[in-house]
């Protein structure tokens, strides 16, 4: 692993099984009594988010405690960033208060790279989400949730990828961050990326992306093992990319009928939030092929192997001794 994690792009195959085998070990962590490792105590993790966020605020902020180390929450809202404080003056303070790990969200595209490529911080530094660019740990939760179902099940898959899988992502690629991550991660594990949307919500040079580009959902509903379902951002368009929310619905939203054209064994995938009844119908959502509270779930433990794999030594993530056990906290 790299020191930062800015881009999906920047893990190599290896690097990316080692996240998602990491993760496997850790997830076991959750069915003990007490849910803790002292892996990372003393150190201190900052999640920096400039932008709203549930799900990925509180799983960062989950992980980390899991691993024992220190977290502070900080919120742009009722900041000094709302007086006008710059990134590097914020993250100068974050610097002088000893921060080990910044994981930071950000409304434009690059500020998590400048702020690993500055002097600034010490320091590593874990895109969140940062504008219409890259979230790269969304990409591997979805990874990991894909591996669970569709490799070897909750026991296994370790050190495997996911080679001749077939993913197809629908929706607004044009502003998702979590289309690009995950384009560059899967096809890096080996799956074959088919990206579906209207030609508005496309972005100029996608068909110079390593993944096919198709505009008929249901043309590849059929030879798709994992369908993600993208929401679509209207609190990033500022003009009519398609005539009614009604239209998108009937071309682009996925319901009972569609999911019946998928094969037996194909899952549904959403990064949520979701706008139930325009990209994905509630009978979809609510069905046991929907992955959506798994990726939840399965979201704290890669995070956590992030934050281990980052911060921590070259101890193992998880210890079975009995002596381990009793010290957890």
């Amino acid at each position: 692993m790299k020191r930062h994690l800015i881009s999906a792009a920047d893990l190599t195959r290896d690097d990316a099984v080692l996240v998602l085998d990491t993760a496997e070990e850790l997830a076991r962590v959750a069915d003990r009594p007490i849910k803790k490792l002292p892996t990372l105590r003393g150190r201190t993790v900052v999640n920096l988010f400039f932008e709203d966020s549930t799900r990925t605020r509180i799983s960062f902020e989950a992980a980390a405690k899991r691993l024992s180390a220190d977290v502070i929450n900080f919120s742009a809202k009722g900041s000094s960033v709302s007086k006008g404080e710059s990134l590097k003056d914020t993250a100068l303070t974050l610097e002088a208060m000893g921060a080990d790990a910044v994981v930071i969200r950000h409304q434009d595209s690059g500020a998590p790279h400048r702020l690993a490529t500055s002097n600034w911080i010490g320091g590593c530094v874990v895109n969140a989400g940062d504008g219409t660019h890259e979230h790269p740990t969304q990409a591997l939760l979805d990874a990991f949730a894909i591996r669970r179902r569709l490799v070897a099940g909750p026991a296994g898959g370790m050190g495997k990828d996911l080679t001749g899988r077939r993913v197809t992502i629908v929706g607004d690629i044009l502003h998702s961050r979590v289309a690009r991550s995950n384009i560059h991660l899967l096809t890096t594990l080996g799956a074959q990326v088919t990206v579906v949307a209207p030609p508005t919500l496309l972005p100029v040079g996608a068909g110079a992306w390593p993944c096919e580009v198709s505009y008929d959902l249901d043309a590849v509903l059929p030879d798709s093992d994992a369908v993600m379902m993208l929401r679509v951002q209207r609190e990033r368009m500022n003009a009519a990319y398609f005539p009614t929310e009604r239209e998108y619905a009937r071309r682009y939203g996925l319901d009972g009928d569609r999911m019946a054209r998928m094969p037996e064994h194909a899952i549904v995938m959403h990064p949520g939030p979701m706008n139930r009844g325009m990209e994905i119908t509630a009978e979809v959502a609510d069905s046991p092929r929907c992955t959506a509270v798994e990726q939840v779930s399965g979201g704290v433990s890669v995070r956590m192997a992030v934050l281990y794999l980052l911060l921590g030594g070259a101890e193992p993530a998880v210890s079975t001794t009995r002596t381990e056990e009793s010290t957890l906290a």
